[in-house]
């Protein structure tokens, strides 16, 4: 049971893999989830736009698409990652990139660890857990 990191036609992201993967156990611990096999797929806006397409029948660019494989209480799951996506994004909400990406990073998480953002009062509550889940993370490395 582990998190890996892919990057498909983009350059990887600067993360630092252990830290962010104690964080992710960390956070999906406090939700009562254990991790098991997650993987983070890094790709560009057009690669998760063929995801979207094929998997989803989505015909529109996202910043995350999250497969939940979860079991019981133990979280897995591949999830695709637009960084160009990610990019715009913090510069539309006036953010740093680092922290936007980390937002993605947990969000996917977040939805296996059961928390929706499509309904009503929902994109709001997801909010919030991620905001929480910011607080968990050092920033000062």
């Amino acid at each position: 049971m582990a998190v890996y990191y892919y990057a498909e036609e983009v350059k990887f992201p600067v993360i630092k893999k252990r830290e962010t993967t104690a964080w992710i156990k960390k956070v999906a611990d406090k939700y009562g989830k254990k991790v098991g096999d997650i993987s983070y797929i890094f790709c560009s806006d057009e690669r998760i736009l063929e995801v979207n397409r094929e998997y989803l029948q989505h015909d529109y660019y996202t910043d995350i698409i999250t497969f939940d494989y979860t079991e019981k209480n133990v979280i897995s799951g591949d999830l695709f990652i637009s960084l160009e996506t990610v990019k715009s994004n913090s510069e539309k909400f006036g953010t740093e990139y680092k922290e936007e990406l980390l937002r993605t990073i947990i969000h996917g998480i977040l939805h296996l660890c059961g928390i929706n953002d499509k309904g009503p009062g929902e994109r709001e509550i997801m909010e919030q857990n991620e905001n929480a889940a910011l607080a968990l993370f050092s920033f000062s490395s």
